[in-house]
């Protein structure tokens, strides 16, 4: 079947570096007919799951997490990189595919028992997922589920970093 979505992701040769094949989620937002399509997709794909908050990492997370929570009538977590919270927060590291990052979460931003849902923009090696639900569950929250639009399922992440968790991605791409 095809998957409608995909038409509106853009392959980007060479970028960032010569060899790789970028696949851009920002064509999904180009189109107000893709961004719906989208926000329809991650809706249905929490039907019957009950969610108290929708988290999601800066910066293109925020675009698709916070359209999620207003469709979802629920609060929206921001994760965002350091020094950008304005009250107490806690943080956590985690490794990217060259180096290391550091997110941070306000440390009341949950309830617990809050059910949450995790959505970025992308899931690739499983990092930025894994330390947003690190936070997540460190607050006594509970990751519900993870919701990308796009995967690349050369990395392995939903059966390596996050094979705890139950992930829905809307268009998956083999390679890295």
């Amino acid at each position: 079947m095809e998957n409608l979505l995909e038409k509106y992701v853009r392959a980007v040769p060479d970028f960032p570096k010569p060899g790789v094949l970028f696949r851009d989620v920002t064509g999904i937002l180009d189109s107000g007919e893709g961004f719906r399509l989208a926000m329809i997709e991650m809706e249905r794909a929490l039907a019957g799951v009950r969610v108290d908050k929708v988290a999601a990492p800066e910066s293109r997370g925020f675009i698709f997490g916070a359209a999620l929570a207003d469709r979802l009538r629920c609060a929206f977590v921001p994760i965002r990189k350091p020094g950008k919270l304005p009250r107490e927060t806690i943080s956590e590291d985690y490794e990217l595919e060259y180096g290391s990052a550091t997110v941070h979460m306000h440390k009341d931003a949950l309830s617990e028992g809050d059910r949450v849902v995790l959505v970025d923009d992308l899931l690739a090696t499983g990092g930025t997922a894994l330390a947003g639900a690190r936070l997540v569950e460190r607050l006594g929250g509970k990751v519900v589920k993870m919701v990308f639009p796009i995967e690349l399922e050369g990395f392995g992440a939903v059966k390596g970093k996050l094979a705890k968790y139950d992930v829905v991605s809307l268009v998956k791409y083999p390679g890295k």
